[in-house]
């Protein structure tokens, strides 16, 4: 059986404006690449950071200068910046392989990710997205029934950050991958949905992508998850003198160094609790931490921290 892998993609592999993605999407579909053609099975993952605050920044600037038309809930803002990276992406990669003389199809799919309306997370929002605003503008969000907070330029919007509980498009994203697609899912850490009956409602929150990406492998069921990042080694004692580059980390080993504190939140911490979870108990699944332009961001893993059971 061909080896199954999710390859997470963070900022440094899309840029923060269009001209920046359309440059760095080629250096990704590079990374891509060199698993593809070693004939494993991908699906691939990203960030949306920057574009999707442009995004909800631009449709609330649209609200705000003609009020006719209406402001843009986060969940569609999300669902916008999974198009357009998508489209970026899987044009990139499709380049790429036909350079190599692989022939694939390269799909998006728009992916939702249902989250518990009780989860904590709604209780006390930390994520912070979206244009400054001034005192009275942020007012008017908590009218709405939004969270702002004060940063030292002025006031911003936070949401939720919720724990995804599953991904509604599994199935299609299964099909595709078993008829040798190479998949494009789930970006941005999916799109974070309510079941109420036999609708989903967008939720207003964002989904640590990373989290995502774990799920998304434990649902493939999946040898492996590259994690690509703006390091090459994760390390102890990060920014010091003292910094030390892992080669190699056990799951034990990982949680003991989150009880030291050793990874920062928002972060590192993320990318080692999801690999805790997608491991697991399993002797075979491993996660490759690493750098998308290191040696590392390929399938013999040269370089970066790999992490197994």
């Amino acid at each position: 059986m061909k080896k199954k892998i999710v390859i997470a993609l963070g900022h440094d592999a899309l840029g923060t404006t269009l001209p920046e993605q359309q440059l760095a999407t080629k250096r990704a579909a590079k990374a891509a690449a060199e698993f593809i053609a070693r004939g494993m099975e991908v699906v691939i993952t990203h960030s949306n950071g920057p574009q999707v605050g442009m995004i909800h920044t631009a449709m609330a600037e649209l609200h705000r200068t003609h009020p006719e038309y209406t402001s843009t809930p986060m969940c569609v803002c999300s669902a916008m910046s999974q198009g357009y990276i998508g489209y970026d992406l899987q044009n990139a990669i499709r380049s790429e392989l036909v350079s190599r003389g692989i022939m694939k199809t390269v799909s998006t799919v728009l992916t939702q990710i249902t989250v518990d309306p009780y989860d904590e997370a709604f209780y006390h929002p930390t994520k912070i997205i979206g244009r400054v605003m001034t005192e009275a503008e942020a007012e008017e969000e908590e009218k709405k029934g939004n969270h702002t907070v004060k940063t030292d330029k002025g006031f911003r919007r936070i949401v939720a950050t919720p724990e995804p509980i599953s991904i509604v498009e599994i199935d299609a994203i299964k099909t595709l991958m078993e008829a040798g697609h190479v998949v494009i899912a789930a970006g941005g850490g999916g799109i974070p949905v309510l079941e109420q009956g036999s609708e989903l409602k967008g939720a207003s929150a964002v989904i640590e992508k990373d989290t995502a990406a774990g799920l998304l492998a434990s649902e493939l069921d999946c040898d492996m998850l590259v994690i690509l990042t703006g390091i090459e080694k994760v390390e102890l004692n990060y920014g010091t003198a003292d910094a030390k580059p892992l080669d190699y980390m056990t799951v034990s080993d990982a949680r003991r160094y989150i009880e030291e504190g050793q990874f920062e939140e928002g972060t590192m911490l993320p990318k080692i609790e999801a690999a805790i979870r997608f491991i697991g108990d399993s002797a075979i699944r491993k996660v490759l931490i690493t750098k998308l332009d290191s040696k590392g961001a390929a399938p013999d893993g040269v370089a970066g921290t790999m992490i197994s059971k």
